[in-house]
């Protein structure tokens, strides 16, 4: 079984099927260690916001924490809306 709160370019992009693109970004939720994405399942569960403007996911206090052109509307990726 895939837990899609593990940090993972392929969580990423299942989290944003359900996820609502409001205001610029998509809120999405990910294990953390002390506020830092995990790679492995954690107690601690945190908010995460992806901007497709810039490909840039970002913590809480709005700090980029992750970019890849993947999600980057300028290199191609296409938002999501329901």
């Amino acid at each position: 079984m895939n837990d899609i709160l593990i940090f993972s370019e392929e969580n990423l992009l299942k989290q944003l099927d359900d996820a609502e693109y409001k205001l610029g970004f998509y809120r999405v939720r990910f294990y953390t260690r002390s506020g830092v994405l995990s790679n492995a399942k954690t107690d601690e569960v945190s908010d995460f916001y992806l901007y497709p403007s810039g490909g840039t996911l970002r913590d809480a206090n709005f700090n980029i924490v992750f970019y890849s052109s993947k999600f980057d509307t300028y290199r191609g990726f296409k938002v999501r809306t329901k």
